[in-house]
């Protein structure tokens, strides 16, 4: 059956856990508090009000530190475990767990040593707890927290704001509902004034958790007692008042043995014409076997929720965990599968952004169904194929020679100058969708859970797909100009035979041809009634079919014989001839380029991002990984510390399951 030692020993091995990992009544905790789930035993008293006096009868030795003002300036959590009898005493400090004191001045010396490496030399106070366990068969299993004495004013050396201080940091561990507060108070002076009682007041206004101490009772006035408080007139309590007659300071002084100071508080009690029928309940050795009964009782009826919050707070780490990731192994085998293992899960996520299964890749659709379509209808071919401009390249174009049949020079400067100007649709669809693509990377990278925790290898990543990017884009740029320049390079000259037949087919058309040609023969589609009717028949006034028939099977270049090579309506067929093969080059290259696009930019993007990248990973060095995975300072630490707590709430878990059944 377990034990009341047990049960405390459990209490303490779990404070003192908590501690390390900064979870401690008054610190700044960023996880929940495990400490404050864990009943314990606050001592609390105002100046000189006999506190350490009480702490050391309850220990049976001299240990704590003694003067003037504030002695007490940071928490001291006292832990005491009862051992056999005849072994040795000792003293061990949670800050230096290897080393055992027997000297119980050094004891002294190490608790005023450690307050002043976290506080300085001067009167300052923190809330960091020093953890002090003592192992005796003089005592009997308790935990006690030694806190610093409420004061009103601030002596030299202090801060003004030290009264508010220490009641600020007292409070934080007194108003805890698991806390059991031992209120001291000088039985010489009047128990309304009592720091103490003022404050246990305060957190505990029904006395539940209060146990009243009174101490310096053979120092009250001559003919004076304190019954009225020890036997609840005064101020009542749920739980017993406890008087304490402690060492005078001639004792201190004399170092009297403890030993025999119990027996002298027990003689005092048991000879006093005022408490001798409360001796049985009065004296350090009564006290600590009260508290330490009752701390006991506590602890068992917090153990359920104790084990809730731990098993609640287990799942959470675990899942803050998962959060933050495992921490990455040191090995450079390992940590370069771990990269390449971050890499395939952007990889994944990039791909499932172009094929759909996210969102983004859409746009890129959006620049070939609309972006490109609204450039080129936008181009100037109204201007370049205007009435002015056509007869002057026409006009220009045979130099001092005037073309005999059909100008087929004019026709080709014309058409090679409308169509230079699809280089900048071209290119401009090539930047949108590289565009486009950055920008999926960037969203890859942020939404990849994995790679959040690696600032560095995050950049990297985002360096080297940016790099191919460039190299698809350049290679994109040259692919969609290569398909401007092919048809520049060489025309469709079935398509200019065509048109004497059509002609034929379907008539003179007149001023028709005329007036498309003064709109400039757009070549996306509004052209307007038939332009490739809009051309000279090519045959003489007596029907049969003439030189320019013939001369247009041989060239490819519609003949103009009967036509005045001069006149309005000439330049506007020219202009409409060539428009009609210009709106036949932009059908085509509004198909072709975003097949260049797609396969020099998309495709590549999709099968080779990151292959630069692989192939120079495989030639760092383990340093050079490691480098890689270093992740911020900031999750470095959270998860350290989430580790440490998670496997603290597991011990802890494991340790009250093996006392949970006792009840």
């Amino acid at each position: 059956m377990a034990t009341m030692e047990n049960l405390i020993g459990l209490v303490n091995r779990i404070q003192r856990a908590c501690t390390v990992l900064g979870d401690y009544g008054g610190g700044d905790n960023s996880f929940s508090s495990l400490w404050e789930a864990l009943p314990s035993v606050a001592v609390v008293g105002g100046q000189s009000s006999g506190k350490s006096s009480v702490l050391e009868s309850i220990v049976g030795r001299d240990f704590l530190p003694r003067g003037s003002g504030i002695v007490t300036r940071r928490p001291l959590v006292l832990q005491l475990h009862k051992i056999d009898d005849g072994s040795e005493e000792y003293a061990e400090f949670l800050h230096m767990p290897r080393r055992k004191f027997t000297n119980f001045a050094y004891v002294r010396q190490e608790i005023q040593d450690e307050t002043d490496r976290v506080t300085g030399k001067t009167k300052q106070i923190s809330p960091v707890p020093i953890h002090l366990s003592i192992y005796s068969p003089n005592v009997v299993n308790l935990t006690l927290i030694d806190l610093p004495g409420l004061t009103k004013f601030a002596v030299e050396g202090q801060p003004e704001s030290i009264a508010q201080d220490i009641e600020t940091m007292v409070r934080s561990y007194v108003e805890k509902p698991n806390s059991i507060i031992l209120a001291i108070s000088p039985a010489n002076q009047d128990i309304a004034t009592s720091d103490a009682i003022k404050l246990a007041r305060e957190v505990d206004p029904t006395g539940e958790r209060t146990f009243g101490v009174l101490t310096k009772l053979d120092l009250m006035d001559k003919g004076t007692n304190a019954l009225d408080v020890l036997e609840g007139r005064s101020y009542r309590l749920q739980r017993p008042w406890v008087g304490i007659v402690n060492r005078s300071q001639a004792d201190i002084n004399k170092n009297t043995n403890m030993t025999v100071a119990r027996r002298k508080e027990q003689e005092y009690f048991a000879t006093s014409p005022d408490y001798a029928h409360l001796a049985s309940k009065m004296g350090s050795e009564y006290l600590a076997k009260l508290l330490s009964k009752h701390l006991e009782s506590v602890i068992r009826s917090r153990i359920p929720s104790i084990t809730s919050l731990i098993n609640k707070t287990i799942d959470e780490l675990e899942s803050e965990m998962d959060h933050l990731g495992r921490p990455i192994a040191v090995d450079a085998g390992a940590q370069l599968y771990t990269i390449l293992e971050l890499c395939r899960a952007f990889d994944k996520i990039f791909k499932e952004h172009l094929d759909g299964g996210r969102p983004g890749g859409d746009r890129i659709y959006g620049v070939f169904d609309n972006q490109l379509p609204a450039a080129i209808k936008k181009l100037p071919f109204d201007r370049h194929l205007s009435m002015q401009n056509v007869r002057r390249i026409v006009s220009e174009a045979d130099g001092y020679q005037p073309h005999l049949i059909a100008p087929e020079q004019g026709y080709r400067r014309l058409i090679e100058g409308s169509l230079k100007h699809f280089r900048g649709p071209a290119e401009a669809s090539v930047d949108a969708v590289h565009f486009v693509l950055k920008e999926l990377v960037r969203m890859s990278i942020s939404e990849t859970q994995e790679l959040r925790r690696f600032p560095t290898l995050q950049a990297e990543i985002a360096a080297a797909s940016g790099e191919a990017l460039e190299r698809f884009r350049e290679e994109g740029k040259k692919t969609v100009l290569r398909l401007v320049d092919m048809e520049a390079s060489y025309l469709t000259v079935e398509f200019f035979r065509k048109l004497p037949q059509e002609v034929d087919r379907v008539g003179n058309p007149g001023e028709r041809g005329g007036n498309t040609g003064e709109r400039g023969g757009n070549p996306q589609g509004e052209r307007g009634g038939n332009p490739q009717g809009e051309r000279g028949r090519g045959s003489n006034p007596g029907g049969e079919r003439g030189r320019g028939e013939n001369a247009s099977e041989r060239g490819g270049i519609p003949t103009a014989s009967n036509v005045d090579r001069y006149s309005d309506g000439h330049f506007r067929r020219i202009a409409s001839n060539v428009s009609a093969y210009v709106g036949m080059v932009s059908d085509t290259l509004r198909n072709t380029i975003p097949k260049a696009v797609v396969y020099c930019q998309v495709r590549e993007a999709k099968m080779s991002l990151l292959n630069n990248f692989y192939a120079q990973l495989g030639k760092k060095e383990g340093k050079q990984l490691g480098l890689m995975l270093d992740e911020d300072p900031a999750l470095m630490e959270k998860r350290q510390q989430c580790a440490k707590r998670l496997e603290l709430y597991k011990a802890a878990r494991d340790e009250i399951d093996t006392v949970s059944w006792a009840r």
